[in-house]
């Protein structure tokens, strides 16, 4: 489907639900939808930079546009948490966030954070000769370096500009965490337990957080520096 119903969009998306009957919907990418906003609606409902869907074509087919480091050529496009936007015209960077009211939110990057980008680890691959390949939450993968261990759950920081990781950050009692879903998203916290389950029963957590302790599930917490978070 080109369009989806306004009243049917994800909760994380920062629009009006009493206005058109139909909006834009991002095509099937490395987020899925319900985490996952166009660049249409970023250019036009966030940014302020466009009226019209035309108006956005005619942006971004002039390359002004780039996630994560790659020009952008359809309005379609789906964006997703801590996905770095640029735009080299005006010389802005935005980080994609969550607020603490759960919708998406862009954050203006300092110089030194424009390249680096929190990605959770949510599968592992063992390749030919051993090699064990990350598959990571924005869809990319990596090559594991040889003497570190790392888990599903964990969060490795990439430097986009040269595909390296440049620090590792683990999912462990004591971690700070960022909670992307559930509805508690948008908050951040620090993990006092794991209540690890059996059987298909998911893993969950008990966390602190300014609002107060309470348990939610595991995979909702993304382990992260607050200095990626930051306003």
């Amino acid at each position: 489907m080109a369009h989806l119903s306004r009243s049917k969009a994800p909760k994380n998306w920062p629009i009006k639900r009493k206005e058109t009957k139909w909006i834009s919907r991002p095509r099937p990418g490395a987020h899925p939808l319900s985490r996952s906003i166009s660049i249409n609606l970023i250019l036009k409902k966030m940014l302020k930079y466009a009226d019209t869907t035309r108006e956005v074509r005619y942006i971004i087919n002039e390359k002004t546009i780039s996630i994560d480091k790659k020009n952008v050529r359809d309005p379609k496009f789906a964006v997703g948490f801590m996905d770095i936007i640029d735009i080299p015209q005006t010389k802005e960077s935005y980080r994609v966030i969550i607020n603490e009211e759960g919708e998406f939110e862009l954050v203006p990057l300092k110089k030194e954070l424009d390249s680096l980008k929190p990605c959770k680890i949510i599968g592992k691959t063992i390749l030919k000769g051993a090699k064990i390949q990350l598959n990571l939450s924005d869809g990319r993968n990596m090559i594991a370096e040889k003497g570190e261990t790392y888990r599903v759950g964990d969060t490795l920081v990439i430097d986009i500009s040269k595909n390296k990781i440049t620090e590792h950050l683990k999912l462990d009692k004591g971690s700070e965490v960022f909670l992307s879903g559930g509805k508690h998203r948008g908050l951040l916290g620090k993990i006092v337990d794991i209540i690890l389950e059996k059987n298909t029963i998911r893993d969950r957590i008990l966390v602190k957080t300014k609002k107060g302790e309470f348990e939610t599930l595991k995979e909702y917490a993304f382990a992260i520096d607050n200095k990626f978070l930051e306003k």
